[in-house]
């Protein structure tokens, strides 16, 4: 049915929670999977007049990307798996990073992409956003969204 799996990661415990019925689908199916992190360089200020250290901080956050993207690997070779990682970055200063995933799914050819969701409802989706939402809207093909494992945050 799905022969090439994408899963994107983050720090959160919903996204572990998510890698993990990756790679368990990706088992039974003998699929490939892709663990993908997006760094999101919107947030960084541009231009010269700015006195912030931009290049610094892109390379803390890169490393911090890649520190995710090397958990996920680990997660992903404890379970008996080899699993593709890469870690991609927001393309300009305002794309979504639903809209990065989108792309590299669309890029890579992923028959699924699947992702963790947190849940959250009234004022914290309105302040917070939410990828899951927004990949659901972006996908050409099907998202599997995977809820916390602690279930969805009190309003």
């Amino acid at each position: 049915m799905y022969s090439k799996i994408l899963v994107a990661v983050d720090e959160s415990d919903t996204s572990l929670h998510a890698l993990k019925h990756a790679i368990e689908l990706a088992r039974k199916l003998s699929a490939t999977l892709r663990m993908v992190h997006v760094l999101d360089m919107s947030w960084l200020p541009i231009g010269p007049e700015v006195a912030i250290d931009t290049a610094a901080l892109s390379a803390a956050r890169r490393g911090v990307g890649e520190g995710i993207i090397a958990a996920a690997r680990d997660t992903a070779r404890q379970a008996g798996f080899e699993a593709e990682a890469v870690l991609i970055e927001t393309e300009t200063p305002i794309q979504h990073v639903a809209e990065a995933i989108a792309r590299e799914a669309a890029r890579w050819g992923a028959d699924l992409v699947v992702l963790g969701t947190h849940g959250r409802r009234g004022f914290q989706h309105l302040m917070l956003g939410s990828v899951a939402e927004q990949m659901v809207r972006r996908s050409s093909g099907p998202v599997l969204l995977i809820p916390s494992p602690k279930g969805p945050p009190s309003t």
